[in-house]
């Protein structure tokens, strides 16, 4: 059988020095994480990235910078990885009023030190290491990444 990692993308999406970020209900109870979520059968990373954010917080939200690719196991499984694809975003000054995903609690904007000092209640270790790459400026231009197919 062929291993195959699970696709994910994240959304950072910083404004005056806050990160729109998401509490949501997980199996190990109320976790802290970015917009994130499964790359679809179809979908462009890009696309994939605004759809997740706009579900989790309402915010309509353009990638605009690849911040990085991370690869991590899931901490309580020894056979799923997560390749996560973490995009810089800019978002609409107001959220869309819908009806989030399931499992969100609420989209919250906070400081990185409020991020931080949350770490017990990550999502994953990724959390972190995404805004502190952001906030060391690392970016990568969309033009690296290419999507052949439907």
């Amino acid at each position: 059988m062929q291993w195959k990692p699970n696709t994910t993308v994240a959304a950072i999406i910083e404004r005056d020095g806050r990160f729109l970020m998401v509490r949501e209900h997980t199996p190990h109870g109320v976790r802290l994480n970015q917009p994130a979520g499964h790359l679809e059968y179809g979908e462009t990373l890009p696309a994939a990235v605004a759809r997740e954010a706009l579900e989790e917080t309402g915010y309509p939200a353009t990638a605009t910078a690849l911040v990085g690719i991370y690869l991590a196991d899931k901490e309580d499984s020894a056979d799923i990885t997560y390749l996560r694809f973490a995009f810089a975003c800019d978002a609409a000054a107001e959220p869309d009023d819908r009806q989030l995903d399931a499992g969100i609690i609420e989209a919250v904007w906070l400081s990185a030190d409020e991020i931080r000092a949350q770490q017990a209640s990550w999502r994953s270790p990724l959390v972190g290491r995404c805004v502190d790459d952001y906030l060391a400026g690392q970016r990568l231009p969309l033009s690296v990444l290419h999507h052949h197919g439907h």
